[in-house]
This record gives C-alpha cells, sequence and structure tokens, in this order.
C-alpha cells in the first residue's frame, strides 16, 4: 500500500512507452519517442494519490531481464533495491517477449502491478486479451492502458493506491518460458489480420536490398522539408517581425543613446554606414536576438519537427541497422547514430546520449566525430546562408569534407584504439503514426530547452566580442596565432575574431566571417575550421562529464590536430 513518499518504479522493456506513463502520472515534461533508449537516465515526477500526499514516480531505463547487459541494465537493477512499488509496463502486442520481465520481477517485489499498455493497438493487430483471466493467471492486478491517449491512468493511479503484495514463486528460466505459453494459451486470442500499408513498409524498410535507398530518400527528403519548412518561417515570420517591429525600436534607443559610443555599442550595436545592421552591428539587442531567434529557431523548429515525427513514426532504428556496417568501420555500431542525428540538432543532446552506447570506447570515438564532423542545426543554417550565396557546391564541398573526415578519422580510431565495436541488440518497434499532441509537446520541449542554452551563450558572447573589440585584444591574438591563422590556412588575421566565440557559440562564429569580405576559398576554409577545431562551451561541458577529462583532452588534442591539418590541406589543395 502506497505511504507518503513511496517510490514508484516505472519498468519495462524498451520501446513500451514507459516515458508516455510517467508523463500522464505526473504531468512532468518528457521526452516521449518511438525507439529503444529514449529513457538516458532517470526522471523523476511526483504523482499524487491523496489530497495531501505524494508517491516518487521514477521512469527506469528500459531492460529485457534482470540480468544486466549494459550500464544501463545495472542502473534499472540496482533500482530496483530502492523501490517500494513497480508498475511493470508491458506491450499489449508483444505479450510473449514482455512477460519475461514481468516473471522476473514478481520474484522480486510483492507490491507490483502491470500496466499493459499500447490497447489501443491490440484490435487493430487482432489481438483479443482477456485481462481477468491474464491477473489470474499472473497472480498480479493488471491494467489496460494508452499512455499516448491517457486511457486507463486513473484507474491505474486508483489501483496503485490500494495495491495488495502477491505471493512470490520463483521460477528457473525455462519454466519462466513455459509458464509464459501456458498463460498465453488461456488469456490471449489471435484473430486473422490483414497487413496494413505500414507493416508491408515496415518489411521493405528492413530489407538490406530496399532498406538502404529507402534510409537515403528518408534521410534525403527530410533535411529538403526541414529547410522548406525554416526558409518559409523566415521569409513570412521571422524577417518582416525584425524588421517592421522590432527595427523601429532599435532605432528609436540609438537615437536616445547618441547613436554612437561604449554601451550604444554594446547594447545595439556599430552602426554600419549610419545603420543598424543585424549580421554585423553586434549588439546585444541587434545581432544577439536576432542570430538565435531570427537565424536560427527557424531551423532548430522545422528539424526538431521531422526529427519527432521520425522518432514516433518508429524509422529511427531501421536507420541504425542500415548504417550499422559502415559503422562498425568506424569503430561504432548502428545504435551511434541518434546521438549522431540529435546532434545535428543541437550538439549538447547528442553528447549526453553518448551514455546510451556501452563502452568506453564507443564512446570517445563517438564524442570525437560528433564533435568535429557533425555541425549542430544552427551552425547549418548560418553555413547554408553565408556559403550558398557563393553557390550550392560550396556548401555542398563543407559538408563532403566533414563527411570524409568522420570517415577517415573513424577508421583511423578504429585500427590504433584496442578493442572491438559490439553488434547492434535493439529492438525494432513496428510502424505507429504519429500522434500531434506528442509531437508537438516534445518539438516545445526541445525548442524551449535551445532558446534557454542559445540566447545566453549568444548574449554572453556578443557582450565578449565587444569587450575584446574595446581592449584591442583581437590584435594581440591574431599576432599570435599569425603562423596558423594566415601561413598555413590563408586566412586574414581578422578571423581570429570568429574562432574565439567559436569557443562560446559556433553559429554566431560563423556570421562574423559575413563582413570580412573573405574570397570563396577563404570561407570555405574558415566554415571548415570552424566546424571542426573544437566543440562550444556547453557541449565541452557535457563531453568531459561523459568521458572524464583524461580522454576528453585526448578527444580536444585530436580535434585541434585535425583542425590545424584540414585547414592546411584545403589551402593547398582548393
Amino acid at each position: 500500500m502506497l505511504s507518503r513518499e513511496s517510490k514508484i518504479l516505472l519498468i519495462g522493456n524498451p520501446n513500451v512507452g514507459k516515458s508516455a506513463i510517467f508523463s500522464r502520472l505526473t504531468g512532468a515534461k518528457v521526452t516521449i519517442s518511438n525507439y529503444p533508449g529514449t529513457t538516458v537516465g532517470l526522471s523523476q515526477g511526483y504523482m499524487k494519490f491523496r489530497p495531501d500526499e505524494m508517491g516518487i514516480v521514477i521512469d527506469v531505463p528500459g531492460i529485457y531481464s534482470l540480468v544486466p547487459l549494459s550500464k544501463a541494465d545495472e542502473v534499472a537493477v540496482d533500482m530496483l533495491k530502492e523501490g517500494d512499488v513497480i508498475i511493470n509496463v508491458v506491450d499489449a502486442t508483444n505479450l510473449e517477449r514482455n512477460l519475461f520481465l514481468t516473471l522476473e520481477l514478481k520474484e522480486k517485489k510483492p507490491l507490483s502491478i502491470v500496466a499493459l499498455n499500447m490497447w489501443d493497438e491490440t484490435r487493430h493487430k487482432g489481438i483479443e486479451i482477456d485481462v481477468e483471466k491474464l491477473e489470474r493467471e499472473l497472480g498480479l492486478t493488471v491494467v489496460p492502458v494508452c499512455g499516448i491517449t491517457g486511457f486507463g491512468i486513473k484507474e491505474l493511479r486508483e489501483k496503485l493506491v490500494n495495491l495488495k503484495k502477491t505471493s512470490k514463486k520463483v521460477l528457473t528460466k525455462d519454466q519462466k518460458w513455459e509458464e509464459i505459453g501456458r498463460i498465453l494459451e488461456l488469456s490471449q486470442t489471435l484473430h486473422h489480420h490483414h497487413h496494413t500499408l505500414l507493416e508491408r513498409f515496415e518489411d521493405i524498410s528492413t530489407r538490406p536490398g530496399t532498406g538502404l535507398p529507402i534510409a537515403v530518400l528518408v534521410v534525403y527528403c527530410s533535411f529538403m522539408l526541414i529547410r522548406l519548412i525554416a526558409e518559409t518561417l523566415i521569409e513570412n515570420v521571422f524577417e518582416p517581425a525584425f524588421t517592421n517591429i522590432w527595427m523601429p525600436f532599435l532605432e528609436r534607443i540609438s537615437s536616445l543613446m547618441g547613436s554612437e559610443g561604449f554601451f550604444h555599442d554594446v547594447i545595439i550595436g556599430r552602426l554600419i554606414n549610419g545603420n543598424i545592421d543585424y549580421g554585423q552591428s553586434f549588439g546585444l539587442l541587434s545581432t544577439g536576438l536576432y542570430v538565435p531567434l531570427a537565424a536560427v529557431l527557424p531551423y532548430i523548429l522545422s528539424f526538431y519537427l521531422i526529427l519527432g515525427i521520425l522518432e514516433d513514426w518508429g524509422y529511427l532504428p531501421r536507420l541504425a541497422t542500415q548504417v550499422d556496417n559502415f559503422m562498425h568501420r568506424i569503430g561504432l555500431h548502428g545504435y551511434a547514430i541518434v546521438p549522431m542525428i540529435l546532434g545535428l540538432g543541437c550538439n549538447v543532446p547528442g553528447a549526453m546520449a553518448l551514455r546510451l552506447l556501452e563502452n568506453r570506447r564507443e564512446k570517445f570515438i563517438a564524442a570525437t566525430l560528433m564533435a568535429v564532423a557533425v555541425p549542430c542545426m544552427a551552425q547549418i543554417a548560418m553555413i547554408v546562408g553565408l556559403v550558398g550565396e557563393r553557390g550550392g557546391r560550396y556548401v555542398a564541398l563543407i559538408f563532403g569534407i566533414l563527411f570524409l573526415i568522420v570517415v577517415v578519422k573513424g577508421v583511423l580510431m578504429n585500427t590504433i584504439m584496442p578493442g572491438k565495436s559490439p553488434e547492434i541488440l535493439w529492438e525494432i518497434p513496428p510502424y505507429r503514426m504519429p500522434h500531434p499532441k506528442a509531437v508537438i509537446k516534445k518539438l516545445w520541449m526541445r525548442v524551449t530547452e535551445f532558446l534557454k542554452e542559445a540566447v545566453p551563450y549568444v548574449l554572453l558572447g556578443v557582450f565578449i566580442v565587444n569587450m575584446l573589440y574595446v581592449l584591442n585584444a583581437f590584435d594581440f591574438l591574431a599576432r599570435i596565432f599569425a603562423p596558423v591563422l594566415t601561413g598555413m590556412w590563408g586566412l586574414p588575421k581578422e578571423t581570429i575574431s570568429a574562432l574565439m566565440m567559436g569557443f562560446l557559440r559556433k553559429d554566431v562564429a560563423v556570421g562574423m566571417l559575413a563582413p570580412l569580405s573573405l574570397t570563396t576559398k577563404q570561407l570555405v576554409i574558415a566554415c571548415t575550421i570552424l566546424a571542426i577545431y573544437f566543440p562550444c562551451m556547453a557541449t565541452f561541458v557535457v563531453m568531459l562529464r561523459e568521458l572524464g577529462i583524461k580522454d576528453m583532452l585526448k578527444s580536444a588534442l585530436l580535434m585541434i590536430l585535425t583542425a590545424v591539418s584540414v585547414g592546411a590541406l584545403l589551402n593547398i589543395f582548393l
């Protein structure tokens, strides 16, 4: 029976919808995705089960068995010692696989309840479950629920409050499978089911012959759609807002401040030919707000919208299987595509997702490759906007170079570093139509996190750049780095300001190249170097936490050596 501050553990196989139920029970803001490993750490929230009493609900990483095979499994098993009550979340469309963990949990914790999730999908798949018989044969309370829509959540809360202890029955592994077969025979009936269009597409998108072309098509169409949505938003929403609403306000403030002076240049920025220029003025209220909100936010919105649809659709695990062979050649397995894709939105969640990988070697390779060759969507947006004016082939050249770096550097690290990358072992879920409410909620959460992350760093960066200009620090730094900057890379000394800004925000750093009148060759070199030479400060902090100081220093050294070498080679051959 629940008491004040009872710890309620949500435990189940990967991809059974634990996070959706967690969100329903607690109202906490968690990401709900249709691929295994969404719950990287431990999400915690509070559930009111009496007017004046709250229970602590903990969303535990997904596991298939209480015999741990990875770090995430170890975390889940260790949590059993602290939990008072278990909600075993089970996929109602795949009882045979899920019930093994249910029987294991029953042996460990007498206070357990089964949440039979995805109940709405059973009728679509021709599955009929007699809940009363399932309860009787399991010896546990069973509640049909649907985490996405909220069906059954109220009943789950009510039955949790009055949960009674169950008797333990220890079985061997073989006996458990025999018991599962007996339970299913009594409680589940399967009817003839015609394959739906989604199920047919599941088959062809997983087969090697057709899956890879589909993967290329999905990725290409996704990024074309991201660009279309973003550019439409910029043209019709963000640019008009900054031009017609924000600019008159800035001009008024500029006039009141005398159109010049130290504080004017910090707050409004330097006037370019007598006017405020969002790209060059570098004031806190001009460039500091325009870059994250007007130049970058539209791309972030469109990227995370498409990513959320792909996640909830269930395509990412299939993409992982298609790239698994390639990823093994660079020391990883297909699962590493998840932090890479997250890194395209923002390197910070990409770096946080490194903990999904199983060993230190994989984490190091993935972190180093992501930091040097996976630019975030904010940086991509600035590169496309700035370099795209010189021709699309130059944009393609930059990203082609980054891909080549992934291949060459990955193969080298895989060859030199001892150990091997493990095989990919994860479940491929069925395709499911994304629920609009879940997609929008996830989009809102991710965009909010981006704004909290991006805007303060951009404003800090703009302020620091202004201070360095006032102190004439850029000239001093340019003289120190002249042998590399000018001698090896062929860049003018003024690019030192962009390189310094790159430690805070790489997207702003790319934007700082605009007023420097660089040649196309110099622009390509500068953008490539900014992409690979070092992660932004926020990503660096997360990587340091995930890798440890020793491996982070090694990774940073590799990044700097790569940037110096690639910049020199581009200067010679372009």
